[in-house]
Order: C-alpha cells, then sequence, then structure tokens
C-alpha cells in the first residue's frame, strides 16, 4: 500500500529568463505564490524578466510555499559584463600573416668614424 502525503509536494518552474507575468502565471498554476524583494510593486510588473529564484528549479516544495524571484542582479552579481570595445583589435590577416613570406635578407650597414 502506498501512503500519499497530507499535503501534496510540487515542483518548483524554472522562472529565470521568463517576464514577471508569465512567471506569475507558471507559479500560480503549480499551486506556489510568488514573491519579490527587490520589488514592491511586483503586481504591476508585466515585462521584467526573472534574473534569480530561490528555491531552485526542480526543487520539490509543499503546495502554496513562496517562491521568491528578483528582477535586479544583486551587488556584485554582475550580469552582461563589460561591453565596450578592447584596444587594439586582433590584427588583420588571419592565417596568412602567420605564414612566413619570402623577403630580401635585412642588411645593416654599420659605420664607423
Amino acid at each position: 500500500m502506498r501512503l500519499t502525503p497530507k499535503t501534496p509536494d510540487v515542483r518548483v518552474p524554472r522562472l529565470v529568463g521568463l517576464m514577471a507575468v508569465d512567471a506569475r502565471e507558471a507559479a500560480r498554476s503549480r499551486g506556489l505564490s510568488l514573491t519579490a524583494p527587490d520589488r514592491p510593486d511586483f503586481h504591476l510588473a508585466v515585462v521584467d524578466y526573472v534574473v534569480r529564484q530561490y528555491p531552485q528549479p526542480g526543487a520539490e516544495v509543499p503546495r502554496e510555499s513562496p517562491v521568491y524571484v528578483w528582477f535586479d542582479f544583486g551587488e556584485g552579481e554582475g550580469g552582461g559584463g563589460t561591453r565596450e570595445p578592447r584596444v587594439p583589435g586582433p590584427p588583420r590577416g588571419g592565417l596568412r600573416r602567420e605564414l612566413a613570406e619570402p623577403r630580401e635578407p635585412y642588411c645593416a650597414v654599420l659605420s664607423s668614424p
């Protein structure tokens, strides 16, 4: 005989990368509530993207448990990194530049007084 728990557990969906409106719907469809500590106006957020969540996707939690989501990276968490161009760029010519091409030998003429 198989015993079933009194509070059925549900798996936390992956919410990172979803827009706020889609994250709310995904959590609600699993019977979970969504909380955003960095966004007091979370119920109004629509097109902001989730960048972090707790508990992690796939964790089993009791139904009606809160899932915490963040829309901004915290201090020191980075994000996209630095985007400005790095100078100097690589030399032109690709592999051809690396080949030794025949040239006239270089001669240095030294003179003395």
